[in-house]
């Protein structure tokens, strides 16, 4: 009786099935998605994430440890090079699986399997900004240094308005100023009968000869 056993043996023997899924999993690690049937989407998560989580530390025992699974060196190198360095930061769920309907031969459940940091559609090409830890005391060294630097630009503050005081003090310096024309008293007097003489009398306007006046 099958009580309490939920592991899927995919309708296969156990060298088969060990074969078959270590095959799926170099096909994912090299190629970074695989089309698949639901069931077996999801046998090949279980049986590659821990292997992922093996590679984020590179020593000998766990490439050994991960061989053992894939039998592939060029598997196992594509692993601990590349998927490794994207993954470095990410705790768990290394794959996503994404159903795309049913098969026309068999009407198969079917589904693609892939790693979650190597799609560029859903990342968008960005990559994910570290946040820094907090530690003890953090915002007190914080306080202290912006203490530390407002006291700076106080200082720093009169001596930047002596400058702009001086600056302004030498433009008034070196402006011109407009030269005011002396003019003498005597220059004044001769202006003034010129203006005298040239300009016409009432008098010498009313004055016609008699002998015109006929």
């Amino acid at each position: 009786m099958r009580h309490g056993k939920k592991f899927n043996h995919l309708g296969r023997q156990t060298a088969h099935r060990k074969s078959m899924l270590a095959n799926m999993a170099c096909s994912l690690i090299e190629h970074k998605r695989i089309n698949t049937t639901v069931a077996k989407a999801k046998a090949l998560k279980q049986f590659v994430e821990p292997l992922i989580t093996k590679s984020k530390e590179d020593t000998t025992h766990n490439r050994r440890i991960v061989f053992a699974y894939l039998r592939s060196k060029y598997a196992v190198t594509d692993l601990f090079r590349d998927v490794a360095a994207k993954v470095a930061d990410r705790p768990g769920g290394y794959t996503r699986i994404i159903k795309v309907g049913n098969r026309l031969g068999d009407n198969a459940d079917m589904a693609m399997i892939e790693l979650v940091d190597f799609n560029e559609l859903y990342n968008g090409g960005k990559k994910e900004v570290k946040k820094a830890k907090s530690r003890r005391g953090g915002k007190a060294k914080k306080a202290d240094e912006d203490t530390e630097q407002a006291p700076v630009a106080a200082t720093e503050a009169p001596a930047v308005a002596e400058v702009e005081d001086s600056s302004a003090s030498e433009q008034v310096e070196e402006t011109p100023v407009a030269e005011v024309e002396e003019v003498t008293v005597a220059e004044v007097e001769a202006t003034s009968e010129e203006v005298i003489d040239e300009a016409p009398t009432a008098d010498s306007e009313d004055e016609t000869p008699t002998e015109d006046k006929v």
